[in-house]
């Protein structure tokens, strides 16, 4: 079983000590600035509930790993769906979203990578448009049908990448390991752009989407998110330059996946996409620099050893 690769349990023990460091960083900042940063609490509190849920589900078996993530696809579709303004009509073709997260992870659970890859992009997509015609409302067809379609991509077919690259084995390359690689990466970006923009920041990046990210943030993230990746390459058989490279592709991917769910935010007008953790904001908010990491990182994979 997964459960008792040893380097599971040192990486875990190890993502426990940083969470705990990160706390105390949040610590430290309060009493310098004499506030509470509650949105750093958040993300630590939050990623702390996640990593110990996802080594539960993840590591003890296979299909109830696969079950797990669909699960989560399945819950970060519902929540953008539940945010975006819809018509009556449209929810005739929202139910057939829900019901192409089966084959599509299935086909990741079974390796099919040709079915895999195109599910959700090529079939999803002539389907509804299908679909729509002979609903035969015209009228915000275009605008109604894309918001859907763009959905299913970013929080089906993205972080179904995860399921596909858990199952990927062969002689040097370990998918179990490497979700957990990239999954811890993912998280200490999330954490360490936010404390390097609140010490180091001065240049907003982003100021109309997201004010609090900034050039000194995102540039300190990704210099200790690539001596991370280089770190836990034991975890991969990534050599140095190859950890660099995922280092890099880790924290720029899980910039732009947090900036791009600001923005549907912004659009829609709301803070936080939902309360599906207590005071820590929707699935969304957790899964959003994922949907960008996930199949950016499984192509970098896929590419060097398959």
């Amino acid at each position: 079983m997964k459960i008792f690769d040893p380097k599971i349990y040192i990486t875990i023990f190890v993502i426990y000590i940083f969470l705990f460091i990160s706390f105390i960083i949040y610590k430290l900042i309060k009493y310098k600035t004499k506030k509470d940063n509650i949105e750093l609490s958040q993300r630590i509190s939050s990623w702390f509930i996640m990593i110990t849920s996802f080594v539960i589900f993840i590591y003890l078996n296979d299909t109830l790993a696969i079950f797990f993530l669909a699960f989560l696809s399945y819950l970060s579709y519902k929540e953008y769906i539940s945010l975006i303004p819809t018509r009556i009509a449209d929810r005739r073709i929202i139910f057939y979203g829900y019901l192409f997260i089966i084959p599509q992870y299935y086909f990741a659970y079974v390796q099919w990578y040709e079915m895999f890859i195109i599910t959700i992009p090529v079939y999803f997509f002539l389907f509804i448009s299908f679909r729509q015609m002979l609903i035969g409302e015209t009228k915000g067809f275009i605008e109604n049908t894309s918001k859907i379609y763009w959905g299913s991509m970013l929080f089906i077919f993205a972080i179904s990448h995860c399921a596909y690259l858990f199952r990927l084995e062969s002689n040097n390359v370990h998918g179990y390991l490497l979700v957990l690689y990239l999954v811890f990466l993912t998280e200490f970006n999330d954490v360490l752009q936010y404390v390097c923009g609140k010490i180091f920041g001065k240049r907003k990046i982003v100021p109309k989407v997201s004010p609090n990210k900034t050039v000194e943030g995102l540039i300190g993230a990704t210099f200790f998110i690539i001596i991370l990746a280089i770190v836990f390459r034991f975890l991969t058989p990534f050599s140095i330059v190859e950890s660099i490279f995922a280092g890099l592709i880790i924290s720029l991917g899980g910039f732009i996946g947090d900036v791009i769910i600001s923005m549907v935010k912004r659009d829609i007008g709301v803070k936080d996409a939902g309360n599906f953790i207590s005071g820590h904001g929707g699935i969304i908010d957790r899964l959003d620099s994922l949907t960008y990491t996930a199949p950016l990182f499984f192509h970098f994979v896929y590419y060097l050893y398959f």
